[in-house]
């Protein structure tokens, strides 16, 4: 059942994560280089690890629940993805390393976007499940 509304949705927040983090930049450093995720493990690790969690996420059409679960620990873990870059960018004493940021820093909100809207997808579908089977 690939051709449901939150595979579209997994498979954008994917993409996100995993493709066009390559394209942005996250920052620009003091010298006004752009900063690129291949540059920062920490945050190319998470971004990375989201998009496998949501590769596979569309491939456990038949475990809605265990699909449920997922996208909710995905949107956790652009949570604290998200949380890293602020820190980075607002708590680091005179701003030594992060001087403009960049577009990149906000890829974790649209993933979550995505997130959101496929985990609210797999609940129609399991409420449907549910009163299907109520009537039997």
């Amino acid at each position: 059942m690939l051709q449901r509304i939150q595979t579209i949705y997994l498979f954008i927040a994917a993409l996100l994560s995993g493709v066009l983090i390559f394209f942005v930049s996250l920052w620009s450093n003091e010298t006004g280089e752009p900063v690129y995720v291949d540059e920062v493990l920490i945050a190319l690790g998470m971004f990375l690890g989201s998009a496998l969690i949501s590769l596979i996420t569309i491939f456990l059409f038949k475990n809605r629940k265990l699909q449920f679960v997922l996208g909710r620990i995905n949107i956790l873990l652009n949570f604290f993805l998200l949380g890293v870059f602020v820190y980075w960018s607002l708590i680091v004493p005179g701003e030594m390393q992060i001087s403009e940021k960049g577009i990149g820093m906000f890829v974790p909100v649209l993933s979550i976007v995505f997130l959101v809207l496929a985990n609210k997808a797999i609940k129609k579908d399991e409420d449907l499940v549910k009163s299907v089977d109520r009537l039997r």
